[in-house]
């Protein structure tokens, strides 16, 4: 449980345990997925921030360069110190994320967990916001681009982006092995782009250099007031898809992305940050257009092209990490049963969750319906991710403390200044509600409804059914008495959540159909607090009786509970399985909202429909479906 911080230099034994090859390919990868989304910010930060901060008059050469000095700084303290150089060690297993840091605290914390469960709720809530506006916001801002070229273009921006968002979620179902083989080489491009982009304005007006210096950016908040607390909002948005390191950490490991930012994302962003800054000093009338305007007319059409290509694979980033963080959500019991489907035999992260794409998709074409411009969605974006920062800040104070077993004042000496930093954040930007930030902030209040509904809801309705239950042991002495002569032949495989009870499925074959299989095991799959589960633990059996054993599965959080896949396995532990022998039973009910049930009244509806939502056992645990008896009950909840 302990885990000390390593005392290497970062990343030097990912760099000299891997194969330099290896360490290449994750590296040109952790470039592509994992700074898409940070890495187009460039196209609408320093317009959003300046526009805030010259209040829609003339920018003065003080704000260009108090803003520059503050995003730099923010991309400093946020990205590089709490993600990069902290938070990349807080790992479960090598997986990283909200969720997996949830399951971390609540493994070290000694006690009622509900508030950990709670704030990881509403952490994974906050980055479904965050994901629904990515693409949005980011295809918009770089198809805007062609507004630059010939104001004609301004009718089609939203047609067009609309069509482009359409297609990227129609390509989901397809899987994205394929297409994640190029996002690497783009996105190095792209970075290549906006270095080249900022180093040709830094050299025409080298006073933008002064924005190194923190005090221009400190200067400018303490002499503006109410503006450059607003301003402070905007500047975020230059930092939103740093939670993305944390995330992706299990799919390219601490090294590489650690590479990637301090040798090739975080120049490159800062040189054009201070190039745009740079143009504008030179052009004030630059502001309205900054990042477009780096560029000779000749190259803006091809840099519109590079931009949109851009804005598609961090749009990619973030949908795809919206089906990982349901794929945890489910496994740790948060949200109902959605069929997951895999879209690569070799990459255990590809895969596809059909009824969250056409959801977000709907959502992402709702979003630019009502706002239209990257301007207008500005001020709904930056609440989901400063809300998520400062819950993960939250939870990584309950780790350092209790998992890496740091005294409680160390640990808050170390969280402190980084709780500070994203509080004042959020703070900032709930400044936006009345104008769009609204709307992550419902999304994620439903979600949460929906994860508690969930969560609650099971829980009492597993404990209803607990006392209606009959206990196994005392089933099998009754059954063995039974005449051998009344068994049919084959193997009987019931499915329980509660091993040490008679199966609710057993119950009734017995009552209604009266027979009993000459070989019976009851099953079980469990779902560990860790992402991955070793082939050697997956399994473990236990005689009952001569004619009844216990199956237990063990699966990860990130793992998919495929029952077909992981019982063959059995046969190293002695037990000979014919499936063509073999028939499954199942427990299907049929769940009433009760009239004194110990559950709100809304929240008992609710889960309800979202029983009724979920899908069936069959598909979820990846049965065969020719193989599968259901036996149908009704409850009331």
């Amino acid at each position: 449980m302990s885990q000390p911080i390593n005392p290497q230099p970062i990343g030097i034994a990912e760099i000299t345990g891997a194969r330099k090859s290896d360490f290449r390919k994750l590296t040109l990868g952790s470039i592509g997925v994992v700074y898409g989304d940070i890495g187009t910010s460039p196209l609408y930060a320093f317009k959003e921030s300046l526009s805030t901060a010259s209040a829609g008059g003339q920018p003065t050469a003080d704000a260009i360069i108090g803003v520059i000095s503050l995003i730099l700084w923010a991309l400093m303290s946020i990205v590089t110190l709490k993600y990069v150089i902290f938070l990349l060690r807080a790992d479960n297993q090598g997986e990283g994320g909200t969720l997996t840091l949830m399951a971390l605290a609540q493994r070290g914390w000694q006690g009622n967990t509900y508030i950990i469960v709670v704030l990881g709720m509403l952490g994974a809530a906050l980055f479904y916001g965050d994901a629904v506006i990515t693409p949005a916001i980011s295809v918009l801002s770089a198809v805007e681009g062609l507004k630059v070229i010939t104001p004609a273009f301004d009718p089609y921006i939203v047609p067009l982006s609309l069509v482009i968002l359409v297609a990227l979620f129609v390509v989901q179902s397809r899987g994205t092995a394929k297409v994640a083989a190029f996002f690497g080489p783009i996105m190095a491009v792209w970075f290549v782009a906006l270095a080249v982009g900022g180093l040709i304005h830094i050299a025409e007006s080298p006073d933008i250099l002064a924005a190194i210096n923190p005090s221009y950016g400190v200067r400018f908040l303490f002499t503006h007031g109410h503006i450059g607390f607003l301003t402070l909002g905007s500047v975020f948005l230059a930092v939103t898809g740093a939670e993305a390191l944390y995330a992706d950490l299990g799919h390219f490991r601490r090294g590489p992305i650690q590479f990637a930012w301090i040798a090739v994302v975080f120049p490159a962003l800062a040189v054009n940050y201070l190039g745009q800054g740079a143009t504008v000093l030179a052009k004030p009338e630059a502001g309205e257009s900054p990042f477009f305007l780096l560029y000779p007319g000749w190259a803006q059409l091809p840099m519109v092209l590079l931009a949109t290509a851009a804005t598609v694979i961090a749009s990619q980033a973030v949908i795809t990490g919206a089906y990982s963080l349901t794929q945890q959500a489910i496994q740790l019991g948060l949200l109902p049963r959605f069929q997951i489907r895999r879209t690569s035999e070799t990459q255990a992260g590809q895969i596809y969750i059909s009824r969250i794409n056409w959801m977000m998709l709907v959502m992402v074409l709702l979003i630019v319906g009502m706002f239209r411009t990257s301007s207008a969605l500005a001020a709904a974006y930056g609440i989901a991710v400063t809300g998520t920062m400062v819950i993960t800040s939250m939870m990584a104070f309950v780790v350092v403390w209790r998992c890496w077993n740091w005294s409680p004042w160390a640990a808050a000496a170390l969280i402190s200044p980084i709780l500070l930093i994203d509080t004042t954040f959020l703070v900032a930007n709930l400044a936006k509600v009345v104008d769009g930030g609204w709307l992550p902030l419902v999304v994620a209040a439903f979600l949460v409804m929906v994860m508690l509904a969930w969560r609650e809801g099971t829980s009492v309705l597993a404990a209803k059914t607990r006392r209606t239950e009959v206990p196994l042991a005392d089933l099998l002495k009754g059954l063995e008495r039974r005449p051998r002569d009344q068994r049919v032949p084959g193997t009987a495989v019931f499915l329980t959540a509660h091993p040490q009870t008679a199966p609710t499925a057993l119950l009734h074959n017995l009552k209604h159909n009266k027979v009993l299989h000459e070989k019976n095991v009851i099953l079980s799959v469990l779902t560990t607090d860790t992402p991955h589960v070793r082939e050697e633990e997956r399994v473990s059996i236990k005689p009952l009786s001569d004619t009844f054993t216990q199956v237990t599965l063990r699966f990860g959080y990130m793992e998919n509970p495929n029952v077909t896949k992981a019982l063959p396995s059995c046969r190293q532990h002695g037990w000979k399985m014919d499936v063509m022998q073999t028939s499954f039973f199942l427990s299907r009910r049929a769940l009433k909202p009760a009239p004194n049930s110990p559950l709100p009244k809304w929240e008992d509806h609710l889960f309800v429909h979202l029983a009724r939502f979920s899908d069936d056992a069959t598909s979820y645990f990846s049965l065969p479906t020719d193989r599968v008896v259901e036996m149908g009950t009704q409850l009331t909840v």
